[in-house]
C-alpha cells in the first residue's frame, strides 16, 4: 500500500510526496504555507486520484511525458516526475489511482 509523505521544505513550506508501495515518489504536491493546509491537499488527492478525468497527461518541451492531477475546481493538486514515454506516464497514472485513496500518512517534519 502507497503512503504519502508530509515534510517541510527548506523555505518553511510544507509538501507531500505519494509514494508507492516499493518506495518509489508517484506524485508531488505544491509548497503549502500551513500543515493544515497539506492536509487538506492530500486529502483532496484521495478523493480526485480515482477519477480519470482528473489526469492531464502532458509531454514537456524536451520530450518527456508526465502527468497533473487536478482537483474538481481545475487547480493541480500534484505532478508526477518525468518519464521516457506515455506509457510510463500512463503506469504511474494507474499507481496513483491504486495507492492513493487508502494511502496511510507519514509526518516527517
Amino acid at each position: 500500500m502507497g503512503k504519502f509523505v508530509l515534510s517541510k521544505r527548506s523555505n518553511g513550506e510544507f509538501q507531500f510526496n505519494l509514494k508507492a508501495d516499493n518506495g518509489q515518489v508517484i506524485l508531488t504536491s505544491e509548497g503549502y504555507s500551513t500543515r493544515a493546509s497539506c492536509e487538506n491537499g492530500i486529502e483532496s488527492v484521495r478523493k480526485n486520484a480515482p477519477d480519470d478525468d482528473n489526469y492531464s497527461r502532458k509531454e514537456s518541451a524536451n520530450g518527456k511525458y508526465y502527468f497533473n492531477l487536478k482537483a474538481g475546481n481545475g487547480q493541480i493538486i500534484g505532478s508526477s516526475q518525468m518519464y521516457e514515454g506515455a506509457d510510463g506516464r500512463d503506469n504511474g497514472i494507474e499507481s496513483v489511482k491504486r495507492n492513493a485513496p487508502d494511502a496511510s500518512v507519514e509526518d516527517a517534519t
